[in-house]
């Protein structure tokens, strides 16, 4: 695959292994690949598996767009200790007696988790105060106040118990973060607990697309198969340009099309090629907003 990489655009949907940093993960792909330009969207901590978006070529002007759809994980908590990091990698200090646990004691602990919420940030995040990461200073020791973020779950699912387990389904909106509604589930079963296991099952809008493991990439003589760039955008409508007006939006230009609802809009040149993002109001004056390098326009 090597050698190839100034030609490679599109989206890799990575299945992320166990113990692997998603910047690791990156980094082996773009050594698989040839060291393309990349970017993944939407970190996953090592503790967690499951899907990594990786933006590869021009595709990675897209990258921003992909981090503000819904995301999907299945995930465990461990009832009974809390860990500093709220997650198995940390150290457990607090422990707790297990609930006697049923399946109406659990769901009602997960009804008053659903929907529209504030959530406040964990110390062990990366998010930053000053300019520094406060997982940086919560290891060493410091507690800073977070301001709660609004989030919402669309979704959060009982999938099975034991004594001192639970796994739970849950799609929820960007910015949540699955260690803190983990802990919320235990202290409202009268407990703590921690996350034990995580798996990121889909990133909007890539629900039931199919994976692709390092192993597979590493096979000899295997081809990536890359989702083309446009398909991490289907909800911006798609305006097609003619030939001129492909051109001139290609020079960076203004161009006129039929009056509509202002939004942004997926363009296309005249033999159906993505060219990149534009931004229309509603008089029909389109201005690039992200394009894609140069294209030849002539015929493919």
């Amino acid at each position: 695959m090597k050698g190839t990489s100034a030609a490679l655009c599109g989206i890799l949907l990575l299945d992320k292994p166990l113990g692997l940093s998603s910047n690791a993960a990156l980094q082996r792909v773009r050594w698989l690949l040839g060291r393309p330009k990349a970017g993944h969207t939407g970190s996953l901590d090592p503790l967690a598996t499951g899907m990594l978006p990786i933006c590869i070529g021009e595709a990675t002007k897209l990258a921003g767009e992909l981090l503000a759809g819904r995301k999907a994980y299945t995930f465990e908590l461990q009832l009974g200790a809390r860990t500093d990091t709220a997650d198995a990698e940390g150290q457990v200090i607090e422990r707790q007696p297990l609930p006697n646990l049923s399946e109406s004691l659990i769901e009602a602990a997960l009804a008053p988790l659903r929907g529209p919420q504030m959530q406040v940030p964990p110390m062990y995040s990366a998010l930053k105060r000053e300019g520094e990461p406060l997982y940086r200073l919560a290891r060493r020791g410091e507690s800073v106040e977070r301001a709660p973020r609004p989030i919402e779950i669309y979704l959060l699912k009982l999938l099975a118990w034991t004594p001192s387990t639970i796994q739970v389904q849950v799609e929820c909106s960007k910015g949540t973060y699955v260690r803190v509604l983990a802990e919320q589930l235990a202290e409202r079963l009268g407990t703590c607990g921690h996350l034990s296991a995580l798996r990121r099952d889909f990133v909007e809008p890539f629900r039931g697309q199919a994976m692709q493991t390092l192993a597979q990439l590493e096979a000899t003589g295997a081809t990536p198969r890359l989702l083309p760039a446009d398909s991490a955008i289907p909800h911006f409508p798609a305006l097609a340009l003619d030939e001129a007006r492909a051109r001139a939006m290609g020079y960076g230009q203004s161009v006129q099309v039929a009056p509509g609802e202002a939004a942004t809009v997926r363009l296309y040149d005249h033999f159906g090629r993505f060219l990149g993002l534009g931004q229309r109001d509603a008089a029909g004056s389109v201005k690039p907003r992200r394009l894609f390098a140069v294209v030849q326009l002539a015929a493919p």
